[in-house]
């Protein structure tokens, strides 16, 4: 059995390479070609390139790098032409993936969309391009499966495979003891693994951290960067501020373990906060288009994933143009002077975990593409390019 599997970004590397493992435990012989990361890679994935490696936020990075996406799409169709793959299975990444998917269909190939993109909040007319190219979305958000069904895709909840890693992952615990020994609270900085990310927020993270240890002496800042880089980064930027911010790089795991409370980006690393139940604020800038684009776009009322999981702010957000540190070290140092307020929100997040925070996302997965593969009946005929017919 064969299929293609394509992943973008670091997080799509990870999901990748863990649904890979549990489809070869299913299949030892299974063969595996596509796009990703090192992850997928050491998995066995035999890459055509490394997509994983580029991050793309926004219009400006789409046009960047459009050459390469068309070459990209084009190799892609060359390969579903001269190697007919079983299946072909989509890890978030949406823009490329469409195109991917569009093709796969033309040349009847069934295409499953694993951790697909929130078409819910964000332009939900994009639905139609899942409903023509896509034959199964594997959903994992327990929302998301009635919200597809509704619009005539077929859907499947799987649950989230970022709790898969979570149950997996160790901490470093002489880390974690070193920094317990030390006096003060602890407040966590996740300025996001982007360096478009770091651009965009850290200075407001670090203007409410300025913010904070005028009101808290005592306190601690300790910011979790995704690689040495971005670390010299974060330290240089907080040089220029009369803080102290001791950064690492990974160790995020470890600085949410210690942390009381938390101020991080949107992303996937609220539900490790979530698995933590750290109170935390979340922060996502945007440029003047992107703001203008997110109020005509956006559909939902939240961005945070802990928050629409809950359907209800659990970690306020901070959506913004303008700088909203003042905001945030308000919210922030309610918790760290007010106990109660801080473990109602551990308690309510601590209930949240026991309802939503299944791993096994990557085994449930990877059981229902293989049952569908060698299910006949779910097999769509080829259809030759040129004919256009929508289903």
């Amino acid at each position: 059995m064969h299929i293609f599997l394509s992943a973008g970004e670091p997080s799509g590397d990870l999901h990748g390479s863990n649904l890979l493992g549990a489809l070869q435990a299913r299949l030892p012989e299974i063969e595996c070609v596509g796009y990703g990361g090192a992850r997928m890679d050491a998995k066995g994935c035999r890459l055509l390139f490394p997509l994983a490696e580029t991050p793309v936020m926004w219009f400006r990075d789409v046009f960047s790098n459009i050459r390469t996406f068309f070459r990209l799409v084009d190799q892609a169709d060359q390969y579903f032409r001269d190697h007919r793959p079983d299946a072909v299975v989509l890890i978030d990444y949406p823009g490329l993936h469409w195109w991917l998917a569009k093709r796969a269909y033309q040349r009847g190939i069934p295409v499953f969309y694993f951790v697909p993109p929130q078409l819910w909040a964000w332009a939900g007319w994009r639905v139609r391009k899942m409903r023509r190219f896509v034959d199964h979305v594997l959903c994992t958000l327990p929302f998301e499966k009635e919200w597809y069904s509704q619009r005539g895709v077929a859907a499947h909840y799987v649950g989230h495979p970022y709790f898969d890693e979570l149950s997996e992952k160790r901490l470093d615990t002489s880390f974690i003891q070193e920094h317990s020994a030390k006096p003060g609270r602890i407040v966590a900085i996740l300025p996001g693994s982007r360096k478009q990310e770091l651009d965009y927020n850290l200075a407001s993270q670090l203007r409410a951290a300025e913010i904070l240890q005028k009101q808290f002496p005592d306190i601690r800042f300790l910011a979790a960067a995704f690689n040495d880089e971005q670390r010299s980064h974060v330290v240089e930027a907080a040089q220029r501020l009369p803080i102290q911010i001791e950064a690492f790089s990974g160790r995020t795991a470890e600085i949410i373990h210690l942390a009381n409370v938390c101020m991080a980006v949107s992303g996937s690393v609220g539900l490790e906060l979530l698995d933590a139940a750290v109170p935390s604020v979340v922060l996502y800038r945007l440029h003047r288009v992107g703001s203008l684009l997110q109020r005509c776009l956006r559909t939902s009322r939240w961005i945070s994933l802990v928050n629409l999981l809950a359907n209800e702010e659990l970690f306020p957000e901070y959506l913004a143009r303008k700088c909203p540190a003042d905001a945030m070290a308000l919210r922030l140092a309610h918790w760290l002077s007010d106990e109660n307020a801080c473990i109602c929100v551990r308690e309510k997040l601590a209930h949240l975990k026991s309802a939503v925070a299944q791993p096994g996302a990557c085994d449930r997965a990877a059981e229902f593409i293989l049952r569908r593969m060698r299910s006949p009946a779910n097999r769509q005929p080829a259809l030759a390019i040129s004919t256009g017919i929508p289903r």
